[in-house]
Protein backbone atom coordinates (compact mmCIF):
# COMPACT_ATOMS: atom_id res chain seq x y z
CA UNK A 1 0.00 0.00 0.00
CA UNK A 2 0.96 3.52 -0.70
CA UNK A 3 2.25 6.19 1.54
CA UNK A 4 -0.55 7.70 3.69
CA UNK A 5 0.48 11.07 1.26
CA UNK A 6 -0.33 9.87 -1.64
CA UNK A 7 3.49 9.34 -2.68
CA UNK A 8 4.12 5.84 -2.64
CA UNK A 9 7.19 4.39 -2.94
CA UNK A 10 8.61 6.82 -6.68
CA UNK A 11 9.96 9.90 -5.59
CA UNK A 12 8.25 12.69 -6.26
CA UNK A 13 9.43 16.29 -5.77
CA UNK A 14 6.60 17.57 -3.89
CA UNK A 15 7.26 14.31 -1.27
CA UNK A 16 10.76 15.93 -0.39
CA UNK A 17 8.82 16.98 3.16
CA UNK A 18 7.67 13.09 3.62
CA UNK A 19 10.97 11.93 2.08
CA UNK A 20 12.95 14.09 5.24
CA UNK A 21 10.81 12.69 7.43
CA UNK A 22 11.80 8.98 6.94
CA UNK A 23 15.23 8.20 5.96
CA UNK A 24 14.97 4.51 7.09
CA UNK A 25 13.91 4.35 3.82
CA UNK A 26 16.76 4.13 1.49
CA UNK A 27 14.35 3.79 -2.00
CA UNK A 28 13.38 7.49 -0.87
CA UNK A 29 16.58 9.04 0.07
CA UNK A 30 18.83 11.05 -2.54
CA UNK A 31 22.09 11.66 -2.70
CA UNK A 32 22.05 14.65 -0.30
CA UNK A 33 20.06 12.30 2.64
CA UNK A 34 22.92 9.89 2.27
CA UNK A 35 25.29 12.59 3.10
CA UNK A 36 23.60 14.05 5.97
CA UNK A 37 22.99 10.23 7.09
CA UNK A 38 27.11 9.20 6.82
CA UNK A 39 27.98 12.39 8.50
CA UNK A 40 26.31 11.60 11.55
CA UNK A 41 27.53 8.05 11.58
CA UNK A 42 30.60 9.96 11.06
CA UNK A 43 30.38 11.81 13.85
CA UNK A 44 29.24 8.26 15.86
CA UNK A 45 31.94 6.62 14.50
CA UNK A 46 34.45 9.31 15.76
CA UNK A 47 32.80 9.50 19.58
CA UNK A 48 33.42 5.83 19.63
CA UNK A 49 37.31 5.75 18.34
CA UNK A 50 37.85 8.02 21.35
CA UNK A 51 36.17 6.22 23.67
CA UNK A 52 38.30 3.26 22.85
CA UNK A 53 41.37 5.41 22.66
CA UNK A 54 40.60 6.29 26.16
CA UNK A 55 40.23 2.70 26.85
CA UNK A 56 44.08 2.18 25.02
CA UNK A 57 45.32 4.90 27.12
CA UNK A 58 44.39 2.92 30.21
CA UNK A 59 45.15 -0.11 29.09
CA UNK A 60 49.00 1.40 27.97
CA UNK A 61 48.82 2.82 31.98
CA UNK A 62 48.61 -0.51 33.26
CA UNK A 63 51.05 -1.85 30.95
CA UNK A 64 54.04 0.51 32.17
CA UNK A 65 52.80 0.09 35.82
CA UNK A 66 53.19 -3.77 35.23
CA UNK A 67 56.22 -3.99 32.59
CA UNK A 68 53.99 -5.62 30.08
CA UNK A 69 55.02 -5.36 26.52
CA UNK A 70 52.94 -2.67 24.34
CA UNK A 71 52.20 -5.30 21.49
CA UNK A 72 50.43 -8.11 22.13
CA UNK A 73 49.83 -10.20 18.99
CA UNK A 74 47.72 -12.48 20.54
CA UNK A 75 45.46 -10.02 21.48
CA UNK A 76 45.58 -8.46 18.46
CA UNK A 77 44.67 -11.89 16.31
CA UNK A 78 41.68 -12.01 19.56
CA UNK A 79 39.94 -8.55 18.51
CA UNK A 80 40.40 -9.56 14.93
CA UNK A 81 38.61 -12.80 14.88
CA UNK A 82 36.28 -11.02 17.48
CA UNK A 83 35.05 -8.19 14.57
CA UNK A 84 35.22 -10.88 11.51
CA UNK A 85 32.43 -12.82 13.84
CA UNK A 86 30.60 -9.69 13.68
CA UNK A 87 30.87 -8.44 10.77
CA UNK A 88 27.56 -8.68 8.96
CA UNK A 89 28.66 -6.96 5.54
CA UNK A 90 28.82 -5.65 3.37
CA UNK A 91 31.90 -5.30 4.27
CA UNK A 92 34.01 -8.54 3.54
CA UNK A 93 36.09 -9.63 6.53
CA UNK A 94 39.50 -8.82 5.38
CA UNK A 95 38.50 -5.19 4.80
CA UNK A 96 37.07 -5.08 8.13
CA UNK A 97 40.26 -6.58 9.36
CA UNK A 98 41.83 -4.21 7.46
CA UNK A 99 40.49 -0.95 9.07
CA UNK A 100 41.22 -2.73 12.57
CA UNK A 101 44.78 -2.63 12.01
CA UNK A 102 45.09 0.54 11.31
CA UNK A 103 42.69 1.46 14.50
CA UNK A 104 45.08 -0.45 16.50
CA UNK A 105 48.46 0.51 14.71
CA UNK A 106 47.22 4.23 16.37
CA UNK A 107 45.98 3.02 19.95
CA UNK A 108 49.83 1.45 19.76
CA UNK A 109 51.35 4.52 19.21
CA UNK A 110 48.72 6.64 21.78
CA UNK A 111 50.03 3.71 24.17
CA UNK A 112 53.80 4.44 23.29
CA UNK A 113 53.31 7.48 23.48
CA UNK A 114 51.64 7.67 27.03
CA UNK A 115 54.79 5.46 28.45
CA UNK A 116 57.29 8.48 26.72
CA UNK A 117 55.04 11.02 28.60
CA UNK A 118 55.59 9.71 31.75
CA UNK A 119 59.38 9.36 31.60
CA UNK A 120 59.31 5.82 31.22
CA UNK A 121 61.02 4.20 27.86
CA UNK A 122 59.66 1.60 26.31
CA UNK A 123 60.67 -1.88 27.79
CA UNK A 124 62.89 -3.64 24.93
CA UNK A 125 61.25 -5.97 22.53
CA UNK A 126 58.13 -3.60 22.28
CA UNK A 127 58.65 -1.35 19.47
CA UNK A 128 57.08 -2.36 16.45
CA UNK A 129 57.03 -0.45 13.03
CA UNK A 130 53.58 -0.31 11.69
CA UNK A 131 54.54 -2.76 8.55
CA UNK A 132 54.70 -5.63 10.96
CA UNK A 133 50.73 -5.31 10.95
CA UNK A 134 50.03 -4.20 7.37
Amino acid sequence: MGHPSGCGTVKIPSCRQERDKDPERPGLMDIEDWRKKIDELDRQLVALISERARAAVAIGKLKRDTSLPIYEPDRERIVFANVQEANRGPLAGRDLVRIYERIIDVMRNVQKEEAVVKGDAAPAGTELDSEVND
